[in-house]
């Protein structure tokens, strides 16, 4: 029984009767032993899926399928779903590869698992002839340029991870793909023969796609601004070889400040790619009202980012120059919190802009809470456990104030919690609004006037507390009530 690898070499026709045969010749000629074939026709007018079909009679490797016009993306991508290779070779219907390809390809990926693109050395027949010389492969300038053809060998899982071609891109797909596979590291190997005859038409897609410069920037910005960030400083510019310098020069005139905590370094690109995100409307909304609330994956991570409405004028001169934002706050606060045992969502990072000496805009990242319940949902009279979760909220706002911690929107909406094998576990969210000042009995118990609830509640909260503090009961209980606007 064969062992090796199966490859599945794809290919999308559109209108390629007069090529597809040669195409298919070259590809069954192939002299590696585990392959097949699968054309997808994308709607062709002429003959393409007849030819695709006579071919599939003939050769078993070969599976001929066709759909709607939908884009070589979306062929493409179906292509890939109806195939069943460890690895993908995209081949389009109108070039030709050596029989050698597929082979050295495979030996390639085998012999490093780092390896995630094979490439051919490649020349052009047709309307134009000599080599088609790329250069050598970095991340750095693929953020400037398309410096790989289509047609090169790359694993399935890696298809998958991406989410396959981007259908929205109408020229240019191979850039944003290899862009997406490759952009968070990998090696590319190009192998030293030519493998890959590539036809030259006056109607071929890397003559006609040069007119569409301003939409394929534009959705590679779209799709990939955290790799930009990190390689160019910025998006990828219209006259994309002068990108670096370009965000440089706006950067002067526009300073940023982005800190990430250590454990989190490897998301500073998102972090950096902020204002583009919520530009783009990416995540999830939670809230949005005078600040907006956005959960997101990255990379696996998940977290929450509260982008901060921009202030008024004199605050932003304040914010510009003098006073710590409100992002820098919530973030250092959420660190002096948890380093002092008090629940808080881990913080990632926090992100500030000016416009000269204006303060524009804050973001503040943190991990999403493991938390699933806020207080509001305390007010259901017969949530179980209720009385067990007042107490373990009691206790942390007596943690607050014995610290010196007075959190000035203490709300139903920033206190969370979850019950574990351990017990209850809170957490305080949105502390930008913390005060740092020794907090007396009186003032404690008034910072709970923002928590609704009944009397009986009211009860728990003040026992808890006062036990906790070392105040007592009845007194703690009466300036609750009197801060609530309830009677005993």
């Amino acid at each position: 029984m064969d062992k090796t690898p199966l490859v599945s070499v794809v290919v999308p026709v559109y209108n390629m009767e007069l090529f597809l045969p040669e195409t298919l010749d070259s590809i069954l000629a192939s002299d590696y032993p585990n392959f097949e074939v699968v054309v997808v026709d994308d709607g062709s007018k002429d003959a393409s899926y007849r030819v695709a079909c006579e071919y599939a009679a003939k050769d078993a490797r070969v599976k001929a399928y066709t759909q709607p016009n939908g884009g070589a993306c979306a062929a493409r991508n179906h292509a890939v779903r109806l195939s069943h290779g460890e690895f993908i070779l995209p081949v389009d219907a109108d070039n030709l590869i050596e029989p050698n390809l597929i082979s050295e390809a495979v030996a390639a990926i085998l012999a490093d698992s780092s390896v995630k693109v094979v490439a051919p050395r490649a020349d052009f027949f047709g309307e134009r002839t000599g080599e088609w010389k790329l250069p050598c492969f970095s991340l750095h300038l693929l953020a400037r340029k398309n410096i790989m053809d289509t047609c090169a060998l790359y694993r399935r899982t890696d298809w998958e991870r991406t989410g396959g071609y981007c259908e929205d891109i109408i020229a240019r797909e191979d850039w944003e793909f290899w862009i997406g596979v490759l952009k968070n590291g990998g090696k590319v190997v190009k192998l030293p023969d030519i493998g890959l005859h590539y036809r030259i038409r006056n109607v071929s897609k890397r003559v006609t796609d040069r007119k569409l410069k301003r939409h394929v920037i534009a959705t590679l910005n779209r799709r990939h601004p955290e790799f930009f960030e990190r390689e160019l400083g910025g998006p990828l510019r219209y006259y994309r070889s002068w990108s670096v310098l370009l965000n440089r020069i706006y950067r002067l005139f526009h300073p940023r400040k982005v800190v990430v905590s250590k454990e989190y370094s490897g998301l500073t690109d998102y972090v950096k790619a902020l204002p583009v995100l919520f530009r783009q409307d990416k995540g999830t909304v939670i809230y949005k009202g005078r600040n907006e609330l956005r959960e997101m994956n990255w990379d696996g991570t998940s977290v929450v980012i509260k982008s901060f409405r921009v202030p008024n004028l004199i605050n932003r001169i304040a914010y510009g120059l003098f006073r710590s934002s409100k992002a820098q706050r919530s973030f250092e606060y959420a660190d002096m919190l948890r380093k002092e045992g008090i629940g808080s969502p881990a913080p990632v990072a926090y992100y500030t802009e000016r416009n000269g000496l204006l303060f524009t805009r804050s973001y503040y990242v943190s991990l999403k809470s493991e938390c699933p319940y806020s207080y509001v949902h305390l007010m259901r009279g017969d949530y179980p456990g209720q009385e067990e979760i007042l107490r373990a909220i009691a206790r942390t706002t007596a943690a607050l104030h014995e610290r010196g911690y007075l959190h000035k929107d203490y709300s139903r909406g920033n206190i969370l919690f979850r019950k574990t094998e351990k017990g209850v576990e809170v957490e305080i969210i949105d502390l930008n609004r913390i005060r740092f000042r020794e907090v007396g009995m009186e003032e404690g118990c008034r910072n709970f006037e923002r928590l609704p609830g009944t009397p009986e509640m009211f009860e728990i909260l003040a026992d808890e507390y006062a036990k906790a503090r070392g105040f007592d009961a009845q007194e703690c209980l009466k300036l609750i009530l009197k801060y609530n606007n309830a009677q005993i």
